[in-house]
């Protein structure tokens, strides 16, 4: 161990203060008493030099062993990263080769979606509202309120079948419909103009009932796009068949350079000036769909015609409920003694007087025994109610 030693001065004479000479006891005792003092402060710095001394080599012994577990662990933690170097890399690799995933599948799917947002276009009627066909039409200043906007009205046409020896009368008033069908059974007489004697009257009993019919309450359809087909509209007044037009155009429509292909089947709608064109293969019908408007070469003239998307539709859910005509009724049991004009004449006679219970015949239908006939019903704009019917003439079957 280290010492440190550092010399005193030597200390200056001592003068006694009371005069006693140095050299005697007395001077002799007070010079060791102040060596004795001197040196109590001299052990007592050296121990406290001795405490600092010990602080310091423990503070040096910690510092080295702190200073060797530093180094341990840099030795440690190179060889560990010189060791996970490899890894690192791997693991790099791994990220760009799922980052280059995730693009061609980011890719993918924005492809499927423009798909998707092509097939809704295709598939939803809305979308497709600006390529539909125009049509003129005119406001006649009928509105409808505004919860009705969304509803589907339906325009009644009903074929009824009637059979032989039968006949549907429709009265003006529809108390009057509801008194013949009260009195079930009536007796029609059969010489109206006739003077007989009651023994020579010929007279015939009928039954009347109401007519029934079943109407749609609830309809649901689903529309869908047709994939090969389109709707030709705005074609002009060529002045030529039907048939010599539909040829024109399937002929026009079926080369390639036109954008078209090989026609299935074309055929018109109910409006004169819109056709339906079927192609064979799929892929054909959208391209000219999107062009909108196309020039066609029909004749010796070009005319430009618009090509729209053409919807099938599919009744889904059909409900119907019994409703019964309120001015209408079914008289049966009629037999066959008069010709077909003479029995409808006598029937209306009869049931257009009051004193029989009857009134004002705005219409009547008669169909022989041996016959069927059908009976049409439309809407009965005359009345409010939702679904009043009106018979129209019957057609006449064979027997």
């Amino acid at each position: 161990m280290d010492e440190d030693f550092f010399l005193l001065p030597p200390p200056p004479p001592v003068e006694p203060r009371d005069g006693t000479p140095e050299g005697t006891p007395e001077g002799v005792r007070r010079e060791i008493e102040r060596c004795q003092e001197l040196c109590r402060a001299l052990e007592q710095e050296h121990a406290e030099l001795q405490t600092a001394k010990e602080a310091v080599e423990q503070q040096t012994r910690e510092l080295r062993k702190e200073g060797e577990l530093l180094r341990k662990n840099l030795g440690q933690q190179t060889s560990s990263s010189r060791n996970e170097e490899p890894s690192c890399q791997v693991g790099i690799f791994l990220a760009k080769e799922e980052n280059n995933r995730l693009r061609q599948e980011k890719q993918l799917l924005k492809k499927q979606l423009e798909e998707v947002g092509k097939r809704v276009a295709w598939e939803d009627p809305v979308m497709m509202l600006p390529t539909l066909p125009e049509k003129k039409m005119v406001f006649k200043g009928l509105v409808t309120n505004k919860e009705d906007m969304n509803k589907l009205m339906l325009a009644p046409l009903i074929r009824y079948p009637l059979p032989g020896g039968s006949a549907l009368i429709t009265f003006e008033k529809a108390k009057v419909a509801q008194r013949i069908i009260a009195a079930k059974e009536h007796v029609v007489e059969l010489s109206y103009g006739e003077e007989l004697e009651e023994h020579d009257r010929c007279r015939v009993r009928v039954q009347a009932a109401p007519v029934e019919l079943l109407l749609p309450s609830a309809l649901e359809m689903r529309l869908k796009r047709s994939s090969r087909s389109i709707l030709v509209s705005d074609l002009p007044s060529l002045g030529i068949s039907d048939e010599s037009l539909l040829d024109k155009l399937e002929l026009f429509f079926s080369k390639t350079k036109n954008g078209g292909g090989e026609v299935e089947s074309r055929e018109f709608l109910d409006d004169p000036a819109q056709v339906v064109l079927t192609f064979a293969q799929d892929g054909v019908a959208e391209p000219l769909i999107a062009r909108g408007r196309i020039q066609v070469l029909l004749g010796k003239g070009k005319y430009e015609l618009k090509i729209s998307p053409c919807m099938n539709g599919d009744i889904t859910n059909l409900q119907f409920q019994p409703c019964c005509c309120p001015r209408t009724v079914l008289l049966s049991g009629i037999p066959p003694v008069l010709g077909q004009e003479s029995m409808r004449d006598t029937l209306e006679i009869h049931f257009q007087k009051a004193s029989r219970g009857g009134g004002e015949v705005d219409a009547l239908a008669y169909v022989p025994a041996g016959w069927w006939g059908v009976a049409v019903f439309t809407e009965d704009v005359a009345l409010s109610q939702p679904a009043p019917l009106s018979p129209l003439a019957p057609g006449h079957g064979g027997n």
